[in-house]
C-alpha cells in the first residue's frame, strides 16, 4: 500500500478517536447520581406519591441530558472556561411542562446567546417527551436487560437512570397489554394459527418451564394478525376451550381452518366452540417428527417418497403414495407409515384444496416466522421473575415484529376465494 494512503487512513482513525473521546467527554459530565436520586427522595418521605416523584426524577434525567447536549454543542461544559475562539456562550435555561407517559413533567433547557442550540431529547417547539418512554420500551422489548438499558441511555444521553425508573416505564404498557389482549376481533378469519415457544419464569422461589401459546390469524386481507398470547402449565381441552370462547367473545364468529401440530386436546376444543371448522395439521412437523430417527444415509430418499404423499392430488392418491412407501420402506422404519396414518384426519384435510391455497395452511411456518424474532428476544434473558413480566415483554416484541412479518402472501387473493369456498364462507354471504 502507499504510504501516504496509510498515513492518511491513521490520521482519518485519529480524527474519529479523539471526536469520539470529545463526545464520551461532554456527555460524561451530566447527572453522576441520579440513579440514587429516587431511593433518596422515598427515604427521605415514605409518604410521597410514587408517580410524583416519578415524574420528578424524569424531569431531572431530561434536564440532565439537555444541559449534556449543549456541553457537547459547545464544546466546553457549564463554569468551564471556553476554548479560544468559541463565541458561543451559555445563556440561561428556560422551564417549560411536558408530556410524558407518567404526566406532565418540568424540565430545564439551557439557551445559548446565539440561538443555535437545538437539543434532541426535547426538540424546539415541541413539548412531547414520550419518545423517551417509547426508545426505553423499544429496547426493552427488544431483549435487554434493565442494565444493558441503563449502559445504552448513558452512552445514549450521558444519563443514568434507576432500575425503579425503567421498571416503571416498563410496567406503563400493562394497561395498553391488557386492552389489546381483549381487544375486538375480526367477525370471521380465514386460518387461525397456533404454537408454542417456552420460556423460564420464577415460581415460589423456583424455575419453572413455561409455553406461552400464540395464536395469529388471517383474515380477509390476508394479513395475519396475532390475536392473543396465552402462559399455560399445560394442554388440555378445557384449556383450549377456555381461549376459543374468549375468541368468541371478543367477537369472532367463524373460523375457517385451525392450522397447529401436536396440541393435545386442541381438535375437540375447536369443534366443541366452533363446530364447522377444519382442523388442520402441520404437515411440516409430521415430516419432522417421522425422519428425526433416520439416518442421514437415507434420509433424502425418505424424504423424497413422503413428499409423494402429501403432494398427492387428492386423499385417494395419497393413499395409494402412502401404501407404495410402506411397501419400501416399512421394514426399515416401520414407524413412519404408521404416523401418518394414525393421524390421517388431522393431515389429510389440506389436500382438497388448490395448491395456492394448500400453501397457505398445511404449515405453522407464518407462525414460527414470528418465533424466531420473539425467541431472539427471551434467550438472551435468563428466568423472568414472573408470567406477567414474560408478557410483557413478549408483547412489546410482537409491537416491534409488525413493522416485518405479517404481510400477506403473494398469491393470497387466488387462495383467499379457494378457501372462502372450501370453508362456506360465500354461502354464507349469499345467504
Amino acid at each position: 500500500m502507499d504510504p501516504r494512503r496509510e498515513e492518511r487512513i491513521e490520521r482519518d482513525k485519529e480524527m474519529g478517536r479523539r471526536k469520539r473521546r470529545k463526545e464520551d467527554d461532554g456527555r460524561g459530565q451530566v447527572l453522576d447520581r441520579v440513579a440514587e436520586d429516587l431511593a433518596t427522595l422515598l427515604m427521605a418521605d415514605e409518604d410521597r406519591d410514587i408517580m410524583a416523584l416519578i415524574r420528578e426524577v424524569m424531569g431531572r434525567v431530561v434536564s440532565k441530558g439537555l444541559e449534556g447536549e449543549m456541553t457537547y454543542q459547545l464544546g466546553y461544559g457549564k463554569g468551564a472556561i471556553p476554548p479560544v475562539g468559541q463565541a458561543n456562550r451559555r445563556n440561561g435555561k428556560t422551564t417549560k411542562t411536558v408530556r410524558s407517559s407518567v404526566g406532565p413533567v418540568e424540565v430545564e433547557v439551557p439557551r445559548d446567546r446565539q440561538g443555535e442550540f437545538e437539543p434532541r431529547l426535547v426538540p424546539k417547539h415541541s413539548r412531547d417527551i414520550t419518545d423517551f418512554d417509547r426508545k426505553i420500551l423499544s429496547l426493552y422489548g427488544r431483549g435487554m436487560s434493565v442494565r444493558d438499558i441503563q449502559r445504552t441511555l448513558r452512552e445514549l444521553y450521558g444519563t443514568e437512570v434507576s432500575n425503579e425508573f425503567i421498571s416503571r416505564v416498563t410496567d406503563s404498557i400493562i394497561e395498553d397489554m391488557d386492552l389489546w389482549q381483549n381487544r375486538p376481533l375480526e367477525s370471521r378469519y380465514y386460518v387461525v394459527y397456533i404454537d408454542a415457544l417456552f420460556a423460564k419464569t420464577r415460581e415460589s422461589g423456583a424455575v419453572a418451564k413455561r409455553a406461552v401459546y400464540t395464536v395469529v390469524g388471517m383474515a380477509e386481507d390476508g394479513a395475519k394478525d396475532v390475536l392473543g398470547l396465552y402462559v399455560g402449565q399445560s394442554e388440555s381441552s378445557s384449556f383450549w376451550m377456555g381461549i376459543f370462547e374468549e375468541l368468541r367473545r371478543r367477537g369472532v364468529e367463524r373460523i375457517g381452518i385451525v392450522a397447529a401440530d401436536g396440541l393435545t386436546g386442541l381438535p375437540q376444543a375447536v369443534e366443541a366452540v366452533f363446530p364447522n371448522t377444519v382442523f388442520q395439521t402441520c404437515v411440516v412437523h409430521l415430516i419432522r417428527g417421522s425422519v428425526k430417527l433416520v439416518p442421514w444415509k437415507d434420509r433424502k430418499a425418505v424424504c423424497a417418497d413422503l413428499k409423494a404423499v402429501y403432494t398427492s392430488s387428492d386423499a385417494k392418491q395419497a393413499k395409494k403414495a402412502l401404501d407404495a412407501f410402506e411397501d419400501k420402506w416399512g421394514t426399515v422404519y416401520p414407524w413412519i407409515a404408521k404416523k401418518w396414518r394414525h393421524r390421517w384426519d388431522e393431515w389429510t384435510p389440506f389436500l382438497a384444496l388448490p395448491v395456492e391455497a394448500r400453501k397457505v395452511v398445511y404449515t405453522t411456518n407464518p407462525i414460527e416466522g414470528l418465533h424466531r424474532r420473539l425467541r431472539k428476544v427471551i434467550k438472551t434473558r435468563g428466568a423472568f421473575p414472573s408470567d406477567q413480566a414474560l408478557l410483557k415483554v413478549l408483547f412489546l416484541a410482537v409491537q416491534d415484529a409488525k413493522n416485518h412479518w405479517g404481510r400477506p402472501t403473494k398469491y393470497w387473493s387466488q387462495a383467499r376465494v379457494q378457501l372462502a369456498i372450501f370453508c362456506g364462507f360465500t354461502e354464507e354471504a349469499s345467504s
